[in-house]
């Protein structure tokens, strides 16, 4: 049986700041070799190039490093850095670790547990292609298997971090005779993003599994539970599949639902109550009490170019590319419902819920 989790969100007060962190192990909060991973905003351009999340990786990292866990194991810790706070979205953390099982109550009520692996190494040309499906399905099975977690319903959210295209990659692929998905790396984001969803939805018995021609095409295939991040940092799929299990114990609960398109505050409310709050029908801000540790949500600009009937020039602006303004419309939506600006809204969701809607992970302390 997998220990017990704490999580915390934290606020980053500064690209390279890691001082939350500091403190949380500091305060007797969590142990630094008890971490076992973070997922968090960083404030930069969400592109290709956003530096920023290798940043505040590092800066994360060597707190761990410095409060006493061993290097090589902070190392294989996951840290997944969503680059972007377009609009209102404040950059944070949240940072789940263990807890020594002698702090813990046992309880057979189902309770939030963590587990994590890595993939076997993703080539380029097998981004966005069925192999990179399958490798993504097979480590999301390792992770889940780690959490003590048996039945898929029993997973509220996978979040993963993958590879995407630079142009040393495609240069690299050529050099063997083989060919790439695109050989534009902005687009390559939502490749990646899109193609390692398909492998979670495959490991969850979401759908079948797919043919290279449905990658980035047959939209009605997703995953209700993805949360997919890319960048260049690693050549592998680094996933944390976060759920619930009964008799692990401690306070913490996730559900999850699905956001129909960028303004339904009604998806990110169900995956609340999914999550164990008792809500009212109309629910406010106020009702949350406290007990709302943060929310996760995926948001795409919907490909009719319309939301609710309404045309909008997202598609078509050559000026600000649409994941920022989807991002910053879908991170208000949601800070309007939880009161906090410090929300993980994350763009380029493709196979990610429902075109132009997104999957919505909610954890809460029960107490």
């Amino acid at each position: 049986m997998p220990d017990a989790i704490e999580v915390r969100k934290v606020p980053i007060h500064s690209v390279a700041d890691a001082s939350e962190l500091a403190k949380l192990i500091d305060d007797g909060v969590m142990q630094a070799d008890r971490v076992i991973a973070i997922i968090g905003k960083t404030e930069g351009n969400g592109g290709v190039n956003d530096y920023t999340r290798i940043i505040s990786d590092r800066a994360f990292r060597e707190v761990l490093v410095a409060k006493g866990a061993p290097a090589e194991q902070v190392r294989q810790v996951p840290i997944v850095w969503s680059g972007g706070t377009d609009g209102v979205i404040s950059p944070h953390a949240t940072i789940f670790a263990t807890v020594p099982p002698s702090e813990v109550v046992p309880s057979e009520e189902p309770r939030l547990t963590v587990g994590f692996a890595m993939s076997e190494p993703l080539l380029p040309e097998e981004i966005g292609r069925t192999t990179m499906i399958t490798k993504v399905a097979d480590a999301v099975k390792v992770a889940m298997s780690r959490a003590g977690i048996t039945d898929p319903a029993d997973v509220h959210y996978v979040q993963t971090k993958t590879p995407l295209l630079t142009i040393h990659t495609i240069r690299d692929a050529k050099s063997r005779g083989k060919t790439v998905w695109t050989e534009h790396t902005h687009e390559s984001m939502d490749l990646s993003n899109g193609c390692t969803a398909l492998g979670i939805a495959v490991a969850l018995g979401e759908i079948d599994m797919p043919t290279d021609a449905d990658v980035m095409h047959d939209r009605s295939l997703f995953s209700s539970v993805a949360s997919c991040s890319s960048g260049v940092e690693l050549d592998q799929a680094q996933v944390v599949v976060v759920g619930n299990a009964p008799g692990v114990g401690g306070r913490y609960r996730i559900g999850h639902a699905v956001m129909a398109d960028a303004l339904d505050q009604d998806g990110i409310w169900d995956a609340i109550r999914s999550a164990g709050l008792d809500l009212p029908e109309r629910p406010r801000t106020s009702d949350l009490d406290g007990r709302l540790v943060n929310v996760f949500l995926k948001c795409e600009a919907s490909q009719d170019g319309q939301v609710r009937g309404r045309r909008n020039a997202m598609l078509d602006d050559s000026d600000v590319h649409w994941h920022r303004q989807i991002k910053a419309a879908v991170g208000g939506v949601t800070a309007a419902v939880t009161g906090d600006p410090a929300v993980f809204v994350s763009v380029s969701a493709a196979h990610q819920g429902p075109d132009g809607g997104g999957p919505v992970a909610a954890i809460v302390d029960l107490g």
